[in-house]
C-alpha cells in the first residue's frame, strides 16, 4: 500500500534516529510504505545551526540519515521562499514556515507533532 509523499519535520528525523516511541508502529509503517520521503534542506540547516550552538547532539550526520531512512533531499527554491513569506503569521518559526510552504508547493504531507502547523490547512500526518 502506498501511503503518500511525506516531508519530515526536524523532530521526526531525530525521533527516527533515536527510536523515540512517539513514532508509533502505525506511523513508522506509513513512512516505510510511503511513495517518497523528503527532508528539506531548511531542516538540515536548522539542525546544523542547533548543533553548532551546542543545543543539539545528533547520533549521525544528516547526510547519513538521508541514506539510512531512504529520504530524498528537498532543496529550498525561490517559489518556496515566496510562498513562505506570503503565509499568514500563525507560526513565527521561519524553518517551520518554510516546511509549510514546501508542503503546499510540492503537494506533500507534512509529518509533525506540531499541531500549530494545521492552522495553515496543510496536509499533515500528526504524530
Amino acid at each position: 500500500m502506498i501511503a503518500g509523499r511525506y516531508l519530515l519535520d526536524s523532530h521526526i528525523l531525530i525521533w527516527l534516529d533515536t527510536g523515540n516511541e512517539r513514532l508509533t508502529l502505525s506511523i513508522r509503517e506509513k513512512l516505510r510504505n510511503a511513495e517518497q520521503r523528503y527532508l528539506s534542506a531548511a531542516t538540515a540547516w536548522e539542525l546544523a545551526l542547533k548543533q553548532a550552538a551546542g543545543k543539539l547532539q545528533l547520533r549521525a550526520t544528516i547526510s547519513s540519515m538521508l541514506t539510512t531512512f531512504r529520504l530524498q533531499e528537498l532543496p529550498v527554491l525561490i517559489r518556496h521562499g515566496e510562498r513562505a513569506a506570503a503565509l499568514p503569521l500563525h507560526h513565527g518559526d521561519p524553518f517551520d514556515r518554510m516546511l509549510v510552504a514546501q508542503t503546499l508547493e510540492e503537494n506533500l504531507i507534512l509529518v509533525t507533532a506540531d499541531r500549530r502547523m494545521t492552522e495553515y490547512g496543510v496536509p499533515t500526518l500528526l504524530v
